[in-house]
């Protein structure tokens, strides 16, 4: 499952993107995606303004998998970032009922200044739960492995036909303290998703964010 697959589904726009690549459909396929505004871990990435994004996907039938997958972005005044630019890799298997899933993703961001870092991750799914973790490699900033881990749950099952309900919760840790939450909830039908999320921050003030987006995969 690529990126924008990832972004506009119950994983509520904030799990951090890769935790079901295991789920891929085995080849080459493309995706493209457009939302009224990136989340990403309840974080809007545009400013609270629409994204289009687009991503390739390779998937292996031994599990293994790669991708690459951009989007425009907005970080406010003062910030000249206008593009992020993705890519990972990782594998997919299944041990019983229970799929795992463990990779490495790397987030660019051209022209952005010393903005590129990476994380190491690791998901397991059981029918409608999926637990994950994803914990910084390296950044250009100079923070170290490890400084900074997200936790994550998702439950997404169907209500009615075609028409998926998402729950989220996710713990971004900090190294030094002031660790913060988010969660959303999202409903999903025909590739369109409508998601609401929010965080939890002692220097945030709550703050509830929507978005719509439609998504749409195809084989090369």
């Amino acid at each position: 499952m690529n990126k924008t697959t990832m972004l506009l589904t119950a994983a509520v726009l904030a799990t951090g993107v890769y935790s079901a690549q295991s789920q891929a459909v085995e080849g080459l396929s493309a995706n493209a995606g457009v939302t009224s505004n990136y989340l990403w871990r309840g974080m809007s990435q545009t400013s609270d303004q629409a994204a289009v994004s687009g991503g390739i996907d390779y998937a292996d039938a031994s599990g293994f998998y790669v991708g690459a997958w951009t989007s425009n972005v907005d970080f406010g005044a003062g910030d000249e970032t206008s593009a992020e630019v993705d890519f990972y890799a990782g594998y997919g298997f299944q041990a019983g009922e229970i799929a795992f899933d463990v990779g490495y993703v790397f987030y660019g961001y051209p022209g952005g200044g010393e903005a590129d870092f990476s994380e190491i991750y690791a998901s397991a799914s059981w029918e409608v739960l999926t637990v994950g973790a994803y914990v910084l490699a390296d950044a250009e900033w100079g923070a170290d492995l490890g400084d900074t881990t997200y936790l994550y749950a998702d439950v997404a099952f169907e209500v009615a036909q075609g028409l998926e309900l998402g729950f989220h919760y996710g713990l971004y840790s900090f190294d030094g303290g002031d660790d913060q939450s988010d969660y959303g909830v999202s409903l999903s039908k025909d590739n369109f998703t409508l998601s609401i999320s929010d965080v939890d921050n002692n220097d945030v003030e709550p703050n509830m964010l929507f978005a719509v987006s439609y998504s749409v995969d195809f084989d090369l």
